[in-house]
């Protein structure tokens, strides 16, 4: 096979391939044999047609697309090896020769991954400071824990504080007229958690079980639902139970209950050391953010646009996933809010701009550092898998091989960290 590349534009180039008239010819076999299972002539069973009968009726042409399907695919990959590309969408291609007993002529225009222009990466300068775990932090924990392992209790008498359950029923009105997502029966509201629009909470305050209640709030210019931003509205309220948390006392019974600690005071000292742990993850990240934020700045590429698509294609399926986490499907969340498609992919743009770079930047570095990842890598990455799900570690290796052979994932991954910790390792406390 014949192979020629010609680069017309800094990611685009023109990949012209000669495949051998053998190759083609026993793809035009293999697609007879395939077609003629299908065809029925008069005097022959299905799949028994000579290929010359076939050929004098239908003619040879009819096998092209078939046999073209057969052989392109091997063959442009293998142009691609050959020829050293590290594509990164679907080729464009233009059949320039088929022809039967002819070598098979196609030109494949191809868009590849940019090439990156570093600046500075060595003595990246970082301004650090202090993630100091605080009394009034741990104390915030406790009081978490407190609240996560409160009892409700029905409030026979008085009046809805802070802190109260609501179970309500409420209808919603914009210019007289109910809106959509503006009704609910028998919910559940937290008074003080921020859920619902600012204002709607605090006419609560006060409330008594039974009472009805009217509330009149403005959404914010900014509102996510798009029909309703800046409007008035009212909102007619029911309130049938109010709940109030019954907090546990903070002592050795507590800790006993919800931990494996005999005493407060060795729960609180657990604790501790996890918001210490948590403190000194926060610590490199800050100070990672900046270095990487500062190396990419430095650094010059042209991504092509194909790449920001497909990462924010990730996004928006990631984006869909929580939604459904949530029970809302996108489609629904899109008719809610108003968004279409284009401005909800827009919304991702920019990070995902920000995360092709960095990943392109991060490579670049690698290659430049000869940074390599050893099996021994691969295999502790694996092994934390396991360890994860309690599954045996011949097994992950097993499942995540089969979706991702040469553990490209798991590679990339390792690459990333191992180059970051060497900015990390190679940069200067401003």
């Amino acid at each position: 096979m014949a192979v020629k590349w010609e680069k017309t534009e800094p990611n685009t180039g023109v990949l012209e391939v000669e495949v051998a008239a053998e190759k083609f010819s026993n793809a035009l076999d293999q697609a007879f044999k395939k077609v003629v299972k299908t065809v029925a002539i008069p005097g022959f069973r299905k799949g028994k047609v000579p290929r010359k009968i076939f050929e004098s009726r239908y003619g040879v042409e009819s096998l092209y697309q078939d046999a073209l399907d057969i052989v392109l695919p091997s063959a442009y990959s293998e142009a691609v090896f050959e020829a050293q590309l590290q594509p990164v969408d679907r080729p464009q291609i233009d059949v320039v020769q088929m022809e039967s007993g002819k070598p098979l002529l196609f030109k494949a225009t191809v868009t590849l991954k940019p090439e990156v222009e570093l600046g500075e990466y060595i003595n990246v300068p970082f301004e650090d400071k202090a993630f100091d775990v605080t009394d009034e932090m741990l104390e915030d924990e406790l009081q978490k824990l407190r609240n996560g392992h409160a009892e409700l209790h029905v409030l026979e008498e008085g009046e809805a504080e802070n802190g109260d359950l609501l179970v309500m029923d409420f209808i919603g009105y914009v210019n007289g007229e109910e809106f959509e997502g503006g009704e609910a029966e028998n919910y559940q509201l937290e008074l003080g958690s921020g859920t619902f629009v600012p204002g709607f909470e605090d006419q609560l305050i006060g409330i008594k079980a039974g009472e009805d209640r009217e509330i009149t709030i403005t959404f914010p210019e900014d509102y996510h639902v798009k029909s309703l931003a800046g409007q008035e509205a009212l909102f007619k309220v029911h309130v049938h139970d109010i709940k109030r948390k019954m907090l546990p006392e903070l002592d050795d019974d507590f800790a006993k209950d919800i931990s494996e600690f005999e005493t407060l005071d060795e729960m609180k000292a657990d604790l501790r050391h996890q918001l210490e742990h948590e403190a000194e993850h926060q610590h490199e990240h800050y100070i990672e953010d900046q270095i990487i934020a500062k190396v990419v700045e430095n650094a010059k590429v042209d991504i092509p646009a194909v790449m920001i698509d497909d990462e924010i294609d990730v996004q928006v399926k990631e984006f869909g996933s929580r939604l459904e986490q949530q029970g809302i499907p996108l489609d629904a969340y899109q008719e809610f809010t108003g968004t279409t498609t284009d401005e909800l992919r827009n919304q991702f743009r920019e990070e995902a701009e920000r995360r092709v770079k960095s990943s392109l930047v991060l490579e670049a570095i690698a290659k430049q550092e000869n940074i390599l990842i050893a099996i021994e890598e691969i295999d502790l990455e694996l092994q934390k898998v396991a360890d994860a799900t309690q599954l045996e570690f011949n097994r992950v290796k097993e499942i995540v091989g089969s979706r991702d052979p040469e553990f490209v994932g798991i590679r990339s991954d390792i690459l990333s960290r191992k180059t970051v910790q060497f900015l990390v390792e190679h940069s200067t406390q401003a």
